[in-house]
């Protein structure tokens, strides 16, 4: 492996670090499966590319984070407000959001920021590996921030509603609120995301969301089956240290003559490896135990 191929594998790494970090959200403090990601992820990709062209590529990742936090509010409304089933709800925004992207991107299915300003280029020579720098430094300070904020007693509540909802309602909290906020921030998380993608690969796809729920589940399980979860910020980098060791494996596997079109079924039977590990390993103290 080259230098550069591992330097562009850990910028893509960090990138879907952040992806992972929402759907930790979602996924394991929420325990809702949520597919509104998938169109989310291009909210912020188009959003940030948008601004990019127009010359304000940090107000384009601020915003694509807000885009992300309104597409994730509908996902929520639909599922709190109108009892519709999460997993349909999110298929519902994902599909909406196709249209809403394309419309941002004045109906273009891409677009390009070759010779673009965009946050990485305003680093660019200052400092050798400005933009993996930048990526990790944004990645260390949104694993702060999320442990901060889970911390509080707003997010003590959210934590909450997901282990216990019925105590939680006891208790005078509303939950329903708690939904919507946790997939505002998830979908949030999500978006900025492929707004930083966007801006370090220099190119926005309207395509570029297919799969990122796969991508963002196997992060997950990949670093809670190697690196353990731990207490609350071991946990966040575990999921983060996950997706780096994911996207080093995809790398690995390509370099093997894996076709890139075969990413897709490598992916989901590497999840399921990683959700067969700790199933196997348990059987297997049960048997020792058995036989102790």
């Amino acid at each position: 492996m080259s230098l550069d191929t591992f330097f562009s594998t850990l910028q893509l790494g960090l990138v879907y670090s952040v992806l992972a970090l929402g759907l930790f959200v979602s996924f394991r403090i929420l325990n809702t499966p949520d597919l509104t990601v998938d169109g989310s992820f291009v909210t912020g990709m188009a959003i940030s590319a948008v601004l990019a062209l127009a010359g304000h590529p940090l107000l384009g990742l601020a915003a694509a984070f807000v885009g992300g936090i309104l597409a994730g509010e509908i996902t929520g409304l639909l599922h709190i407000r109108l009892k519709i089933q999460p997993i349909l709800a999110g298929i519902l925004t994902m599909t909406g959001l196709y249209s809403v992207n394309l419309r941002i991107m004045s109906g273009k299915p891409n677009l390009s920021l070759y010779k673009k300003t965009t946050l990485f280029s305003l680093f660019e020579g200052k400092f050798p590996q400005a933009t993996t720098g930048i990526l990790f430094l944004i990645v260390v300070v949104l694993v702060i921030l999320l442990t901060v904020f889970l911390k509080t007693q707003l997010g003590l509540s959210l934590r909450a509603t997901g282990d216990n909802e019925e105590m939680v309602r006891a208790s005078s909290i509303n939950t329903d609120s708690m939904k919507i906020l946790g997939l505002a921030l998830a979908n949030g998380l999500v978006a900025l995301s492929g707004g930083l993608l966007a801006q370090q690969q220099q190119f926005a796809d309207n395509n570029g969301g297919l799969g990122m729920l796969v991508l963002g589940l196997a992060s997950i399980i990949i670093g809670e089956t190697l690196f353990g979860r731990g207490g609350l910020v071991h946990h966040l980098t575990s999921i983060c240290a996950g997706t780096i060791v994911y996207r080093f494996v995809l790398t690995f596997a390509l370099s093997l003559g894996l076709a890139a079109s075969d990413l897709k079924l490598f992916s989901s039977a590497l999840v399921v490896l990683a959700l067969a590990v700790p199933q196997v390993q348990g059987k297997m103290k049960t048997r020792r135990k058995r036989h102790a």
